[in-house]
């Protein structure tokens, strides 16, 4: 969210998935016409952490009214990175070309 707040935290199951977040997104009809100069998508970062793995953050992650928003994540067991126990692999996402 652009105030930085905290929408929702997940455990993922045994299968690495969670369940949906709800996003609050700007109205579909902005995607349509793109003239107004509004993004038509909410920008989010996704943050994914677990112990032994080297941490993940997506920025500016695009969430569009209407559609489901899938980001697949792999993290990397920290013994194969010994010397980066608390690194952070950062993976900014560009905006949309509208």
């Amino acid at each position: 969210m652009p105030d930085g707040t905290a929408i929702a935290m997940r455990t993922t199951d045994r299968n690495g998935l969670i369940a949906p977040i709800e996003v609050p997104v700007p109205d579909r009809s902005l995607s349509l016409t793109p003239e107004t100069g509004e993004l038509p998508y909410t920008a989010v970062n996704l943050y994914a952490r677990k112990r032994g793995y080297e941490q993940i953050e997506v920025e500016d992650l695009q969430v569009f009214a209407g559609t489901v928003t899938d980001q697949e994540l792999e993290m990397i067991p920290l013994s194969e990175l010994p010397g980066a126990w608390d690194q952070t692999e950062i993976f900014p996402t560009p905006p949309q070309n509208l």
